[in-house]
């Protein structure tokens, strides 16, 4: 019981801290919609002669939900670090609490800001002209909770390591870009150099736009289309997602632990 107190408690402290910052939750929410107005109307016309068939917003959205969990998830884990700086990281861990109820209420914490900010981006679908079936949006908010958990995982192990911001802030800016770019959210990465597939291949914010894509464009988008543009499968991307939260989320338990 104390275990899931101590979890419920963190978690909560995360949420009314986020929600008291009104520029961060309105500077988080601007850039994806820029990025869907900028990259999707300037290379609309570009993506259209690929002959893929599909319109590039509806292509681009998916990898556009990915990029806001992946920025809100990760950059919400910056909290541990302010904690250190202040003494509140301290005071926790010389109590009896269990280091991995610490390490779960930051994951769930970021996860369920992640989760929410890429909910608005969902209410907002219709008036950018995105068509989203019912039927995706049960597996679309599962795959969004997994994608922003394991991402919070990587925050949280990477913050654990950092002793001030500043130094958090340096490492974050140089890992965003290359998850961000080599995600296959701006072109499909089904054709791409082998070395760019194998960065690929262990990023893993691939395997959520490559979820999202498969989810959201199901419905519209024809089979042999869809095919050309997934990696994987929902499953397997889902479980790759499961599995690296686990290493995560247990390396900033160890890092705790040695803290």
């Amino acid at each position: 019981m104390r275990f899931i107190q101590t979890i419920y408690t963190i978690w909560q402290r995360e949420i009314v801290r986020y929600t008291r910052a009104k520029a961060r939750i309105l500077s988080t929410l601007f850039q994806p919609i820029m990025f869907l107005v900028i990259f999707g109307v300037g290379l609309k016309e570009t993506f259209a002669a690929s002959n893929f068939g599909i319109d590039f917003l509806q292509f681009m959205y998916p990898g556009i939900i990915a990029i806001s969990v992946m920025s809100v998830a990760i950059f919400s884990t910056i909290s541990t670090v302010w904690d250190r700086e202040f003494g509140f990281l301290k005071e926790i861990l010389v109590t009896p609490t269990p280091r991995s109820a610490i390490a779960l209420g930051k994951t769930l914490g970021a996860t369920t800001i992640a989760t929410g900010q890429a909910l608005i981006l969902l209410v907002l679908a219709p008036l950018l002209g995105i068509t989203i079936a019912l039927p995706s949006l049960f597996p679309l908010l599962l795959l969004m909770f997994l994608l922003a958990f394991a991402l919070s995982g990587l925050g949280l192990f990477i913050a654990s390591l950092m002793q001030t911001t500043e130094n958090f802030g340096i490492v974050m800016q140089l890992l965003i870009f290359p998850l961000f770019f080599l995600s296959g959210a701006f072109f499909p990465l089904t054709a791409v150099p082998a070395w760019m597939g194998a960065v690929a291949a262990v990023n893993p914010l691939t395997y959520g736009v490559d979820a999202f894509r498969q989810v959201l464009l199901g419905g519209t988008a024809a089979h042999a289309t869809l095919a050309r543009l997934s990696l994987h499968t929902v499953s397997l991307d889902a479980l790759f997602l499961a599995a690296f939260s686990c290493v995560m989320v247990g390396a900033a338990v160890i890092a705790f632990n040695k803290k």
